[in-house]
């Protein structure tokens, strides 16, 4: 659909290619440019911290609020204890309260990075909807809410249906999870004043079911808007890599690690991140994304760059371009390197080098050691490692090490 955006909000979110879908472009656009409009994102607390597959949608609420709305990050303090079954093939993991509130701290240093919290008209707003959900009384929720919602359609919904195609079990808890998102909006409504609610494409099902609850029970319009599920263009998801999730904690993954994560973007990849992490002009975006060959790096350095000061400031992201420069530029050991360490006394008698990389953790599996030194993807201080039984001992480690994994992973290794 070709739409033109009067507002700033929408305008940017069509430009910069967040946008998958929208229940109603002209109503939601009007209500932007009439006065300021109050939308959530929920985030299930499921891990210590959120990740760069949560980033797309935190550059959204970021966007929401620099063109004069209100941002509110609401926090699944409930519908954690049940778990979002969404194109998942399996239930997740029930977590204990302590563990739910604990990951909810984390995440929240997180979102003050990016977003503004206080008590201004257009200030972020942290909720928690065991606010709401924990205290339900189980057989008036069914008699006022439960009564609103189809199971023909529930089972309709392609994030179920493709549960149930594949034969896997969908327990009658996941199936609630639907329901009690569908009331997080029109709380969100009656409370806050909320009339938007924004997530990725696979939550176009349950912010339809908010909409339609909110209208038969509240009589009032609310809108959903949607961003592409992103993936790269080498098909992987966004966010995940050979070492696992990117997490946006800094102790849980270091700046230096980040910065390279953004480095090592595809080319085909360069201008569309830059639209979609950082503020820079869309034409700046583009500019750098159509470069060739060897200058396509310049746009690679640059998103790095931005998307790491927006996370850890400007200091961690010069930190991590000098120590990038420093590894690969003139092959000394950088200062942002994260350090890695092992007890002397594991190397008392000397190991075998795959056995060595397998206890600093560097690699997982001695099958994965083996075939890293066979296709020369293993250097100690800048130095080829060839040998698949070279013994490391402390002396080989000295001082520290240098150990390289490939070209892109480094570690500074010492003994304790």
């Amino acid at each position: 659909m070709t739409y033109h955006a009067k507002s700033d909000f929408l305008r940017v979110m069509m430009e910069r290619g967040y946008l998958a879908d929208c229940t109603d472009y002209q109503a939601l656009d009007e209500a932007c440019c009439k006065g300021t409009v109050s939308a959530y994102i929920g985030y299930d607390a499921t891990a210590a911290s959120l990740h760069v597959g949560h980033l797309l949608n935190i550059m959204m609420l970021r966007w929401l609020q620099k063109t004069g709305h209100k941002p509110i990050t609401l926090m699944g303090g409930g519908t954690t204890k049940v778990g979002d079954p969404s194109f998942r093939a399996d239930e997740r993991p029930l977590l204990t309260s302590d563990q739910i509130d604990a990951n909810i701290s984390g995440m929240q240093r997180v979102f003050a990075k990016y977003l503004s919290y206080g008590d201004g008209a257009t200030d972020a707003i942290m909720l928690n909807n065991a606010e709401w959900l924990d205290n339900l009384n189980y057989l008036e929720f069914l008699r006022d809410i439960g009564r609103h919602f189809s199971v023909n359609r529930m089972l309709a919904f392609e994030s179920v249906k493709s549960r149930l195609d594949r034969e896997q079990s969908l327990s009658f808890l996941e199936f609630n999870y639907m329901i009690l998102q569908a009331y997080d909006f029109m709380e969100l409504n009656r409370r806050y004043g909320c009339v938007l609610q924004m997530g990725g494409s696979d939550q176009w099902g349950n912010i339809i079911n908010g909409i339609d609850l909110t209208r038969r029970t509240l009589d009032t319009q609310l809108f959903g808007l949607t961003s592409p599920l992103l993936t790269t263009s080498d098909g992987r998801k966004m966010g995940k890599s050979a070492g696992g999730a990117m997490w946006l904690d800094g102790d849980m993954l270091s700046p230096y690690d980040f910065w390279q994560f953004w480095r090592n973007t595809t080319d085909a990849d360069v201008g569309r991140f830059l639209k979609l992490y950082t503020e820079l002009p869309v034409e700046e975006c583009e500019r750098l994304g159509a470069l060739q060959g060897s200058e396509i790096n310049e746009g690679k350095v640059i998103l790095a760059n931005e998307v790491t000061t927006l996370l850890h400031g400007a200091a961690a992201a010069a930190a991590a371009a000098e120590t990038a420069r420093a590894v690969f530029e003139q092959g000394g050991v950088g200062g942002e390197l994260e350090v890695v360490t092992l007890p002397a006394d594991t190397l008392r008698a000397g190991l075998a080098v795959t056995r060595f990389l397998v206890e600093s953790g560097l690699v997982s599996s001695g099958k994965e050691a083996k075939r890293l030194v066979a296709e020369s993807g293993l250097r100690f201080n800048n130095d080829l490692v060839t040998d698949p039984n070279m013994v490391v001992t402390a002396e080989t480690v000295g001082a520290e090490m240098k150990v390289s994994i490939g070209k892109k992973k480094h570690r500074l290794l010492r003994l304790s």
